[in-house]
């Protein structure tokens, strides 16, 4: 135990290299895309990308990365985002993302390796989006079970990216709620749709936590710090830790 507790004592790729191979926005990807990145410089900013840029990296399966990156070149048709396939081919410029469902929509075209958007599974999950946000204002007023209702809902309508978010939420939702194994099933969905999402693995350790299954516990907390090490500096998570440690020394005590 004390080995594994002890642990507690990214550069993104630059466009500029494949700036050769941008394509126009009715170009057809052939590949999936592992990648999106939405300008957040100056004019793209004044024209909403900071909310496309949160848009997206809610409704982005797991295996789609989004972040934030500098001037695209296209200043007068922001806000501008930047689509790399997953072999590495030409890069995908798309502008005039300046709405959550044009982003959406966008969004649901790339994934389906195209830019022919499917509009009503961006409106399912810009559904799922809503919902999600309303059981975030619920739990911090404390009506925790309106937010495990809202979150079921979301999950119901089965969006197309994000349901692994919903899993986690809904998690931490049951676990407040004193709903340790259906806390932890959640959890483990979470981790089955997303096997490297760090929040699902501190959600099966506070789970395994809370029902006292020490060593689970312990062994999904460093799972989390192996796919994240900057957790090492989090206070909810030495925090954690610190609450393992002194339920074990509890358990030691004779």
């Amino acid at each position: 135990m004390e080995g594994g507790l002890s642990l507690l004592r990214n550069a993104r790729p630059s466009l500029s290299s494949a700036s050769s191979n941008i394509q126009p926005i009715r170009h057809s990807i052939k590949a999936e895309v592992q990648e999106i990145r939405v300008c957040t410089n100056r004019t793209c900013r004044r024209q909403g990308s900071l909310q496309i840029l949160q848009t997206l990296s809610a409704l982005a399966p797991p295996n789609v990365s989004v972040n934030s990156c500098g001037c695209l070149g296209r200043c007068g048709a922001g806000p501008n985002l930047a689509a790399l396939p997953e072999d590495g081919g030409g890069v995908i410029l798309v502008g005039h993302c300046g709405t959550p469902s044009r982003a959406a929509q966008v969004l649901v075209g790339l994934l389906s390796c195209g830019l022919d958007s499917d509009d009503a599974a961006a409106k399912t999950g810009l559904e799922a989006l809503a919902l999600r946000k309303r059981a975030e204002n619920e739990s911090d007023m404390g009506n925790l079970s309106l937010a495990e209702q809202l979150l079921s809902q979301a999950i119901q309508l089965k969006p197309f990216g994000g349901i692994h978010v919903l899993y986690k939420d809904r998690s931490i939702a049951r676990l407040a709620l004193g709903n340790y194994a259906g806390a932890l099933g959640d959890a483990r969905e979470a981790l089955r749709l997303a096997p490297r999402y760090p929040e699902a693995y501190i959600c099966q350790g506070d789970a395994f936590l809370a029902m006292d299954q020490f060593d689970s516990a312990e062994k999904s907390y460093l799972m989390s710090l192996q796919i994240d090490p900057s957790l090492r500096r989090s206070k909810s998570f030495k925090a954690r830790i610190a609450k393992l440690e002194e339920k074990l020394a509890a358990t030691d005590m004779p």
